[in-house]
Formats: structure tokens, C-alpha cells, sequence
């Protein structure tokens, strides 16, 4: 069952489809090339938000949809939750 999408290819998170527990073996879908991904979740991750694909060092850039999206402000494992407490646009 596809728990997550990645957009493109060139993604560093995926959008959850459905609740992610943390310690499942998650399963994700990306849209461009139809290729498959699983992923250990390490945290919960809510219907329609990212989990890390990758490890992101701070100040990397997460990339979803091929676009940056902004920039971390503190160290993300792959299969964490990816969200306003890790993640701020680079506007401000």
C-alpha cells in the first residue's frame, strides 16, 4: 500500500497519503517515474505532511515538488517529520 508520494524524483521529502506510525516501514510512490520507496518512519507523521527521504544537515535546502521550499533550522533524519519545527521559508 503507497503511504507517501514524492512528486519528483529530485524530491528530498514525500507527502503522506495516509497516518504514518512511527517505527512502520513505510511505503512511497514517486509520481514522475513511478518508482518505489520505503522508508523507516522515526516519528509520526500526519496525513498530508513530509517525511524526510534524506538526512538534512542545517541550513539544507528540502526540495518537494523540484522546487526549494526552504531551509532547515535543525537537523532532520531520513524518516522524520518534516514541518514548521524544522523547516522555515527562507523569506524570512
Amino acid at each position: 500500500m503507497i503511504q507517501f508520494l514524492i512528486h519528483d524524483k529530485a524530491d528530498t521529502v514525500g507527502v503522506a497519503t495516509v497516518d504514518i506510525k512511527a517505527g512502520d516501514t513505510a511505503e512511497g510512490r514517486t509520481m514522475d517515474t513511478h518508482e518505489t520507496l520505503k522508508i523507516k518512519a522515526l516519528q509520526d507523521i500526519p496525513l498530508g505532511h513530509k517525511i524526510a527521504l534524506k538526512g538534512h544537515k542545517r541550513d539544507d535546502a528540502v526540495i518537494k515538488y523540484n522546487n526549494d521550499i526552504g531551509r532547515v533550522v535543525v537537523e532532520i533524519k531520513a524518516g522524520e517529520h518534516v514541518h514548521i519545527h524544522n523547516l522555515k521559508t527562507k523569506r524570512w
